[in-house]
């Protein structure tokens, strides 16, 4: 957390200490807090020491008080914010000629915030007799710091030996003036002096030895953590950033890495300067086998080269391209706007506004027959700058890019002529800029990860499914023809990704016996599930069977589903989901009666959610029923725990009763739903006026089976038709079709036996109409409304 946050948290008695502090005109509290990240990003004890360095500092805050006003007037923020932001920027140009000063006077503000935070953090744990932690560091990160700190005082005490080895020649160099001007007569007075001037030499060519030696060892260890740094750190944050962008919860910020950059970039850089000192000396003092003029241009090849290599590596992309509609990362749609973040991770203060960033597209297109081409539209230049980067970092960032399909020239031929749909197809963008400092030049480019470019909406949910399946597999990022050859995905690999879409979409991820179930529909019962692999077509090309969608289609709907309409209820851990039918009357039937679940239909291809609950006959025997799913449109109309909290079926004597009583295991269900329920249920319910629903006959005997999906314990419903669904009594079926309004529906138990009477004067209560046959001789049909009665279900067909 930020050190004003922080601030901003504690206890009143700290926060007086806080305005206090700020009670003065030296530094406003204003600037302080809204500049919080810029400031407290920023190295102010280098420009408290540096004039150039608190100069570019000096502009930044200028820009960034000028950009705080502009944020003002757009958000319609009151006028004496306005004019206070302005009068601060006014006051502040007091020091031009001395940004040092400025510098001083907010690092000083800067110590002291973080002594009132240390004397609360120290009061809050003797109130709690506890230390508190330090976060914790992986190994890897303290063998960093560790070498990093060697290699930050192996340069400090360079600095000092390049001091004292010009002090050195200088004595000598003074000595062997002083000689020559004298010009002595006296032979051996002259041979003293020439003892004198060659023990000087050798010292000052041990002296030069030394320093060399030890500037070839600094060098070891800065190459050692360059390839720390470059092939492991990097590398590492590089697949965390791929992981994220399909959902994975890791870390990608480059506060870390950009720290370690910049202090290797300041050490790599001191040791230039240190040979270039060197090689002025050597142009006062030289002699024969002079050192220096041996060894110095490797080492100067050296540094340079470990320099190119460590600015080449600190220009990365971010943040990957997105639309602000999207799906997620690295799905593009033509002629609609979308951002991308670069960042150089060597922050240098002298930089900023220097080093121009251009975008392109496509530079090393696969040359394969069809492979669209596109242009880059919008501002594709910025430079890097740190009034952008909350965190002060040099970024561009941009924020209004489009792209544009070229009609000549792309496409067309070939050398490779594959299969590849539109949503396999991949992408690249790329970036390079120019880095000049200190006489030193480089070329700097990076890429972003493939990118799916579409051009219609419909086609986003199957190009996320590219961009999931490539980055869950692939660890070589321009791989643009990955799918010519696409790798099955082990279970573990795939499990984990669809975890990750939960979690990234609603915070919860997938337990592990849901995950089996998922696994379970995939391949079949197995013993361990470790082993199976799943092919590409098989996840997003190929129809699951008996359904006419394919598996992601699936869950992508249900995904949505959850986000949408059932996040709360998700989160909570109250929807089961990814669970078999099954698994669901084993669960059942073990508990006591009105315990339900809610559990995923697998057999609606946009995602549909159903509950199943536990009810006993009078012999004692456990009856697992359902009823059928309710979709996204459904959950637009009605929440689903008002559903659940007004459902009711019509047992023996017309007494309306509600058989959900318990979520799965044991949780009372106002427990668990009471929290979202509004303050009217039943007739009184505002949701009311969207239900219609159906009349359903319940035999006691259970005969319904296949014939009634909404209480069927067996096979799910697939599809009835345009027609009603039927459902059994005793002998007979009865179907009911919607009314064009608002109906309530009941569920009945009646004794074969008392069937004819029980159902005439049932009608005759309640103004039944057009009693009709239909279909066949033996089964009878009936349709009308039930105005007034409890509402029990819903009315689609059920499964």
């Amino acid at each position: 957390m930020a050190q004003w946050e922080k601030l901003r948290q504690l206890e009143s008695v700290y926060l007086t200490q806080v305005d206090e502090l700020y009670d003065g005109d030296a530094f406003p509290m204003d600037v302080r807090h809204y500049l919080a990240h810029w400031i407290e990003g920023q190295d102010w004890d280098r420009a408290a020491r540096d004039h150039d360095v608190a100069m570019v500092l000096f502009q930044v805050l200028l820009e960034n008080l000028d950009i705080q006003h502009s944020r003002f007037v757009q958000g319609g923020e009151s006028f004496l914010l306005q004019h206070n932001i302005r009068r601060f920027k006014h006051s502040f140009q007091r020091y031009q000629e001395e940004p040092y000063n400025l510098a001083n006077i907010i690092q000083w503000f800067l110590a002291k915030e973080k002594e009132i935070l240390q004397n609360a953090e120290l009061a809050e744990q003797v109130q709690l007799l506890q230390v508190q932690q330090n976060p914790m560091e992986t190994d890897s990160q303290r063998n960093i710091e560790r070498k990093m700190a060697d290699l930050k005082n192996k340069v400090q005490c360079m600095e000092h030996t390049v001091k004292c080895l010009e002090e050195q020649q200088d004595e000598f160099d003074f000595k062997y003036q002083t000689h020559n001007m004298e010009g002595t007569t006296n032979a051996a007075e002259k041979t003293e002096q020439m003892k004198v001037l060659q023990a000087l030499l050798n010292r000052l060519d041990a002296s030069r030895k030394s320093m060399l030696s030890g500037m070839g060892m600094l060098l070891d260890g800065a190459e050692e953590l360059l390839c720390v740094l470059v092939r492991e750190e990097l590398v590492q944050w590089q697949r965390r950033q791929q992981k994220a962008c399909i959902g994975a919860p890791d870390s990608t910020c480059l506060d870390q890495l950009e720290k370690w950059f910049t202090t290797e970039a300041e050490c790599l850089f001191q040791v230039r300067k240190f040979l270039k000192k060197l090689e002025e000396l050597m142009g006062k003092v030289t002699y024969e086998h002079d050192p220096v003029k041996k060894q110095k241009p490797a080492l100067q090849k050296r540094v340079d080269s470990l320099l190119t290599s460590l600015l080449k590596s600190a220009f990365v992309v971010e943040t990957q391209p997105s639309m602000p509609q999207g799906k997620g990362p690295l799905v593009l749609r033509t002629n609609v706007q979308f951002s991308v973040k670069t960042r150089f991770l060597v922050k240098f203060p002298e930089l900023n506004h220097a080093m121009k960033v251009n975008v392109s597209m496509d530079r090393e297109a696969p040359l394969v027959k069809g492979y669209r081409r596109f242009n880059v539209l919008g501002t594709n230049s910025k430079a890097l700058n740190m009034a952008e980067s909350m965190s002060g970092g040099m970024v561009a960032d941009f924020r209004h890019l489009t792209l544009k399909e070229q009609k000549s020239g792309g496409g067309g031929k070939g050398i490779h002529d594959l299969s590849l749909s539109v949503t396999e197809e991949l992408h690249i963008i790329n970036f390079n800029t120019e880095f000049l400092l200190h006489d030193m030049s480089v070329s700097l480019e990076t890429s972003s990860l493939p990118v799916v470019i579409i051009s219609n909406s419909s086609q986003q949910q199957s190009a996320w499914a590219s961009i999931l399946w490539f980055n869950m597999l692939c660890l070589e990022p321009k791989n643009l023809l990955f799918f010519a050859n696409c790798p099955a995905a082990t279970w573990p690999q795939l499990g984990e990704l669809l975890s990750w879409q939960f979690l990234s979409s609603t915070t919860r991820g997938l337990e592990s016996n849901q995950l089996d179930m998922i696994a379970h529909k995939l391949f079949g019962k197995q013993q361990s599930y470790d082993a199976c692999k799943i092919s590409w077509t098989k996840f997003s090309k190929e129809n699951v069977p008996n359904t006419n969608f394919t598996f992601w289609v699936w869950f992508d709907g249900i995904l949505f589903m959850v986000k949408s309409h059932l996040e709360n209820l998700w989160k909570d851990g109250s929807i089961m989901g990814f669970v078999s039918k099954g698994k669901e009357k084993t669960l059942l039937k073990k508990k006591r009666r009105g315990t339900f679940l809610l559990r995923f239909s697998e057999s609606i291809r946009d995602g549909g959610i159903t509950f199943s609950w536990v009810d006993y006959s009078l012999t004692g025997e456990p009856d697992v029923r359902s009823v059928q799913p309710f979709t996204k449109v459904d959950l637009g109309q009605i929440p689903f725990h008002e559903i659940i909290r007004n459902f009711q079926i019509l047992e023996e004597e017309n007494v309306p009763e509600n058989p959900l009583l318990f979520l799965y295991p044991d949780t009372p269900k106002v427990e668990a739903f009471g929290k979202y329920y509004t303050e009217k249920s039943g007739a009184d319910s505002q949701y009311i006026k969207y239900i219609k629903t159906k009349l359903v006959f319940v035999s006691k005997e259970n005969t319904l089976e296949a014939k009634s999906p909404m209480y069927s314990d067996t096979v799910e419903g697939e599809g009835s038709g345009p027609m009603n669904p039927r459902y059994g009594l005793g002998g007979e079926a009865f179907e009911l079709p919607l009314s064009p309004d608002p109906m309530f529906s009941v569920a009945m138990v009646i004794p074969d036996e008392d069937l004819n009477p029980t159902l005439q004067e049932f009608l005759n209560d309640h103004n039944m109409y057009e009693c009709v046959d239909f279909l066949s001789d033996d089964t009878t049909f009936l349709e009308g409304t039930l105005p007034g009665l409890p509402f029990t279900a819903p009315l689609q067909p059920c499964e």
